[in-house]
């Protein structure tokens, strides 16, 4: 079977389009399935596929720091090393937000550019760009296990700045996108639950629906998942303590052909919730009340860059062309 699902696809680029149909896939249950990293390139995954290398660790992460002083040019944090955050234009006074991409993908990902520079535009803060592509890089089924050993040693790293009074817990803002998400759920569950805020944006499904490193509400004092491919690329069931579905929490979002385009959608639609903070979710009683776009119990605005927000609860809501429109002229 692999050997034919191998072939269409090699017969396809051949013929210069590959075949990016998820229909078939049932989560915790598919052997295959098409994701894509946070560039939009596209890998045909073998699910159960033994790992091709040892998993990379937290070891190797590096931290970027970027403010309003810096907004394009990083400035490297050594964890351990005081110096290197009093050498920099780290502000203790101001909030934290830390970001950490996806598989396969790096600290230069579109994922961190368009969040921070949206967090940058509404808000005076700290943005860390967590870049551990090293664990993040080869098989799909490398950089899952890879996860747990990342969210450690930033948990760690968040601990050391609190303890060398470089900040406090209720600055911490944690924002992760698909594998990301995971991640950033490690790291706050690392850190006893103690960061102000966690976001998980669209986070991975494949592997993860029964797995005991994923996001859950344990990671942080509030949080927050948004859904826009759940089923496929992202996880669909309730996994923080507000959780939020866009258009249903489905493919495919307004504006977009297939899973890829919708799972990116998580974060475009943060950013720029971030910039204008516009998306009002209703209350919904159930993921299918949610997915059916039949809610209308009490309201919970979607992301922003509140650090002392809190709400519980599932909320559906729409996007619509006009939305989209913004997205495109305004956030980016």
């Amino acid at each position: 079977m692999r050997h034919l699902v191998l072939l269409s696809v090699v017969i396809a680029c051949v013929g210069g389009a590959i075949p990016i149909d998820n229909s078939h896939y049932v989560e915790g249950e598919s052997r295959y399935v098409w994701l894509t990293n946070d560039e939009g390139k596209l890998v045909l995954v073998d699910l159960w596929e033994e790992l091709e290398s040892r998993p990379g660790t937290g070891a190797d992460n590096e931290y970027w720091l970027f403010t309003r002083q810096n907004p394009t040019q990083r400035q490297i944090i050594t964890h351990g090393d005081v110096a290197s955050v009093h050498n920099s234009n780290y502000d203790a006074s101001k909030p934290t937000k830390f970001l950490l991409h996806g598989w396969t993908s790096s600290g230069n990902s579109a994922f961190n550019i368009v969040v921070r520079d949206a967090f940058l535009a509404a808000v005076d803060c700290n943005v860390i760009v967590v870049d551990w592509n090293h664990a993040a890089s080869g098989n799909y089924l490398r950089a899952v296990a890879g996860v747990p050993s990342v969210g450690e040693y930033i948990g760690d790293f968040l601990v050391w700045l609190v303890d060398t009074g470089l900040s406090d817990w209720s600055q911490f803002h944690l924002i992760g996108y698909s594998l990301g998400a995971h991640v950033v759920g490690n790291a706050g569950r690392r850190a006893g639950g103690r960061p102000s805020r966690v976001t998980g944006l669209d986070a991975a499904g494949p592997l993860w629906r029964l797995n005991p490193h994923a996001l859950n509400r344990e990671a942080g004092r509030y949080v927050e998942a948004i859904h826009t491919d759940g089923g496929i690329q992202g996880m669909l069931k309730p996994i923080a303590d507000a959780d939020f579905y866009p258009n249903g929490g489905i493919s495919f979002q307004p504006g977009c052909e297939n899973s890829g385009c919708s799972h990116s959608r998580s974060y475009q639609f943060f950013a720029l919730s971030v910039r204008k903070d516009s998306f009002v979710g209703s209350r919904c009683n159930s993921t299918i009340q949610a997915v059916l776009q039949i809610c209308s119990g009490e309201e919970l605005n979607m992301g922003n860059a509140d650090i002392g927000k809190f709400g519980t609860g599932l909320y559906g809501l729409s996007i619509t062309e006009d939305d989209l429109h913004a997205l495109k002229t305004t956030a980016f």
